[in-house]
């Protein structure tokens, strides 16, 4: 682009202090320094340390990404909730096959998984949908996700309908929300270093164990 009025971005760049990421600093399993790190950017309030980019890939190899919360980990893997007719939704449906990253820019890390998603129980789902906020279960009813809308004002209405239906009850689990485990096979630890000799460290599983290997920043 060559128009004299763009912002230009070639120039825009910062040295990365915050920290080194060393090998003895390893864990032997990934979702054990990942709870570290997790641990430290909540203690650091960094804002929505829990967001991840979920990356899938629809039926002609098109990537799609969005940002949704983690609300789970354990060993079997990471979850998260959406609407089962959403976009990622029925991507996955196609391709389970997804990548998820944690962007902890304030402490100059990044955190990459590779994985398989695969749907909750209706068990597991009605445990967390009934922990929510009130409003926000309703706002689940409200939305057909990536659904097209003619304005902001229909899902106000909507909003407010359902909030008056549900006044003194609970709030049903809509048929057409639920939650997927990511079950993980790779994970990728990032610390930014100076000079742009990043530390990134990359676990993949071999069995019942994991390798890990340094990486070329």
């Amino acid at each position: 682009m060559t128009d004299k009025n763009e912002f230009d971005v070639a120039d825009l760049r910062r040295e990365y202090t915050r920290g080194g990421l060393r090998r003895h600093d390893l864990t032997a399993d990934p979702l054990d320094l990942f709870e570290r790190w997790l641990k430290q950017a909540c203690e650091a309030q960094l804002a929505d340390p829990t967001a991840m980019c979920v990356a899938t890939v629809d039926e002609t190899g098109q990537p799609f990404q969005r940002i949704v919360l983690l609300k789970h980990y354990d060993r079997q893997g990471l979850v998260f909730y959406t609407n089962l007719g959403s976009r990622k939704a029925l991507q996955i449906a196609h391709n389970p096959k997804v990548s998820l990253l944690f962007p902890w820019h304030m402490l100059d890390r990044q955190v990459s998984f590779l994985g398989e998603a695969e749907r909750l129980s209706t068990f597991e789902v009605m445990k967390y949908f009934n922990s929510r906020p009130k409003d926000s279960q309703i706002g689940a009813w409200v939305s057909q996700q990536s659904s097209r809308i003619s304005a902001r004002g229909i899902l106000e209405s909507k909003f407010l309908e359902l909030k008056e239906k549900f006044r003194q009850g609970d709030v049903p689990l809509p048929s057409f929300w639920g939650g997927y485990r990511v079950s993980i096979h790779s994970a990728e630890f990032w610390q930014g270093g100076e000079h742009r000799l990043h530390d990134r460290f990359i676990y993949q599983r071999e069995g019942d164990a994991w390798k890990i290997d340094r990486l070329a920043p």
